[in-house]
């Protein structure tokens, strides 16, 4: 892959979750490009592999379930095996779910659709909360314990959600505000071990869960496709390596050594604008 510029990594044993993904395995991809070894860690193995696979000697893949405290800790183990302690890890797996989803964007008093707010499932509540911000918990918890005595590098993934609550979807951009505030928590937690926390927040990027929501079966944009580049002054979605830059320099210590518990927007704008 072409980076936007080349840092040294070499020292580092990186651990990727959510690592199947389209965003999470470029991620992979850069890292391993700079010298990193790389753990691809996703529930779904097959893609992890695939990427793995891609990437090549300094790539291992897991298949992990991150909601899994003994699965997550099986999977450490396989990394500090084959690789040794893990200093570097982000935390990418994460996502929304239909069962949290209305189809409504604002209620009336004679609102009259399929699933409003009140039709929202409990359990599909739940289980985005679970997936987001649970699994940040975990892992955050089962691989930063060696990192204590060694110092690391902690990277969340957060949405645009976190600064502007999309509508639709309550529980994703509510669980995406927490994994803000829990990047700022972990960073003043962690700071006197020498472990820096930060987190990326991507604005708007095409990926196989959002597919069905911004594009029609034909290929043409949705309504919403259409309000999104609109509040986005670029006027455009973002491509994957737009994030590359930011990774890059996040995980590189000589760059960012200073910086801790920030949550970078790469956006395109979409937060800074106010509609007018």
């Amino acid at each position: 892959m072409k980076l936007p510029f080349q840092v040294d990594l070499s020292d580092k044993v990186a651990v990727v979750t959510g690592a199947g993904g389209i965003l999470m395995s470029e991620f992979a991809r850069a890292l391993a490009a700079c010298g990193a070894k790389v753990a691809l860690l996703d529930i779904n193995g097959e893609a992890a592999e695939k990427i793995a696979a891609e990437i090549g000697e300094n790539a291992m893949a897991i298949t992990t379930n991150c909601l899994d405290k003994a699965s997550i800790q099986a999977a450490k183990e396989a990394v500090v095996a084959k690789f040794g302690k893990v200093n570097f890890l982000i935390n990418g797996a994460g996502g929304n779910n239909p069962r949290a989803t209305c189809d409504n964007e604002i209620m009336t008093p004679d609102t009259d659709v399929a699933k409003s707010f009140f039709d929202l499932e409990e359990s599909g509540i739940k289980f985005v909360f679970d997936l987001n911000i649970t699994s940040a918990f975990l892992v955050t918890q089962v691989f930063a314990e060696d990192m204590v005595k060694t110092g690391g590098n902690i990277i969340n993934i957060s949405s645009m959600n976190a600064f502007r609550p999309l509508t639709k979807i309550p529980a994703y951009s509510a669980a995406k505000a927490g994994i803000s505030n829990f990047t700022e928590w972990l960073s003043v937690h962690f700071a006197p071990c020498g472990i820096r926390v930060n987190a990326i927040a991507p604005g708007f990027f095409v990926t196989n869960q959002n597919r069905g929501l911004l594009f029609n079966e034909d290929g043409t944009p949705t309504a919403r496709t259409g309000k999104i580049l609109g509040s986005t002054p670029q006027k455009r979605f973002g491509e994957v390596s737009d994030l590359i830059g930011t990774l890059l320099w996040l995980a590189d210590d000589n760059a960012s050594g200073f910086v801790t518990g920030v949550v970078i927007p790469v956006d395109g704008g979409f937060n800074a604008y106010s509609g007018v």
